[in-house]
């Protein structure tokens, strides 16, 4: 499916707060940022606290420009089952009590699964914002998650041909698809600092541009285990102390599994520093010789920012990235190190060749793309009849 055209207005405006946006993790606020401002009075922001700290979630509700949101309770902490519940709870009593005219999710957290079920038991139109994503590996929580919530949605807003590929092979209707491209090229085009707000943020952590490495790690199947967990920080060392300055921004998660199997050790050579904010670390990935990480989002940005990306995941839903060039899939341990070192030897020619790389994930107008079709649907027959 070719991306379909810019909007153009909607021919009525939403009312205030008849769209309910449900999230629950930081990912999620930066990806559905720019369609929060595009709705604007119209959103009603719902948070279920998967991910909730006032230090981290409302820094980065400030950052990116976003209003309070209502803040759902007890749900953080709690196994999977646990967080889908409780919110799920929450939201239908919410939902309930002030319905909204339509619902809109992102993604495949627990958060998404608990939004897109409270709006199918209340029959409220449901939108899926990054639809499609498969990684097609079923001991991986979020596939579970994505492939429920699509197959509730009643618009599915695939990123990619590929994303509406898949929805396709799974026979879902295909006046429910369309390919709207990925908000993350206008959120990583907007939150990017400037040229000399860059250059002193570097200098603030010691670094030249184009000659360090940028590492993320916090999903499970890396830190669940010692043996994981130290491979992949044996191989940080190992950069590091053949030269490259290595910068760790540590996920709380990794820095409790760092603590639990005694791996102090594997870190005295890097840079290890707390969470960043969102711009803050698009500015110092943007001049990183290497990313290494195993974030979704950052998959993504990547394509945006121009930069190699070692994804360290035995799978991937976004095969885009790997297939445009600017990420391989590597395991922890020696076959990160080697394809690290390949990579760093050649990164001179890598960099001008992934400059040069157009995204596979959009425009930059996936955001008013979505408000519009989330307006018409929150106006049409399936909300009428509700």
């Amino acid at each position: 499916m070719t991306m379909c055209p810019p909007p153009r207005p909607a021919v009525r405006p939403l009312a205030p707060a008849s769209v309910a946006v449900v999230l629950g993790t930081r990912p999620e606020l930066v990806k559905l940022a720019p369609l929060i401002h595009e709705l604007g009075d119209a959103t009603r922001l719902v948070h279920t606290g998967q991910h909730w700290d006032e230090a981290m979630s409302g820094r980065f509700l400030r950052d990116l420009g976003l209003p309070r949101p209502e803040l759902l309770t007890g749900v953080g902490g709690r196994p999977r089952a646990g967080q889908i519940a409780q919110s799920l709870g929450q939201l239908d009593a919410a939902f309930a009590e002030d319905r909204p005219a339509a619902v809109v999710v992102q993604g495949d957290t627990n958060a998404t699964l608990a939004g897109a079920l409270a709006a199918n038991a209340r029959e409220i139109p449901l939108v899926h914002v990054e639809a499609g994503l498969r990684s097609f590996d079923r001991a991986m929580p979020e596939e579970h998650n994505r492939v429920m919530v699509d197959h509730l949605a009643d618009l599915l807003c695939a990123a990619t041909g590929e994303n509406a590929a898949n929805l396709r092979a799974e026979s879902l209707d295909e006046q429910r698809i369309t390919v709207t491209g990925n908000t993350v090229v206008e959120v990583v085009r907007r939150q990017l600092p400037e040229d000399t707000d860059r250059a002193a943020l570097l200098a603030r952590h010691g670094l030249a541009a184009d000659g360090y490495v940028l590492a993320t790690v916090h999903r499970p199947e890396n830190t669940d285990t010692a043996a994981a967990l130290g491979a992949v920080l044996a191989e940080l060392d190992r950069i590091a102390r053949a030269g490259t300055p290595v910068l760790f921004p540590m996920h709380p998660r990794t820095r409790a599994a760092v603590e639990r199997f005694g791996l102090d050790a594997l870190l005295a050579r890097i840079a290890v520093t707390g969470p960043v904010g969102y711009a803050e670390f698009l500015g110092l990935a943007r001049h990183a010789a290497l990313l290494v990480s195993d974030s979704g989002g950052v998959q993504e940005e990547c394509t945006v920012l121009g930069r190699p990306l070692l994804v360290v995941r035995r799978s991937t839903e976004r095969p885009e990235a790997v297939d445009a060039g600017f990420a391989a899939l590597v395991q922890p341990g020696e076959e990160l190190g080697a394809l690290a070192r390949s990579w760093l030897a050649d990164s001179p020619e890598r960099l001008a060749a992934l400059a040069a790389t157009p995204s596979p994930y959009g425009d930059g107008l996936a955001s008013a793309r979505i408000a519009r079709l989330t307006a018409q649907l929150a106006e049409g027959p399936l909300a009428a009849a509700a």
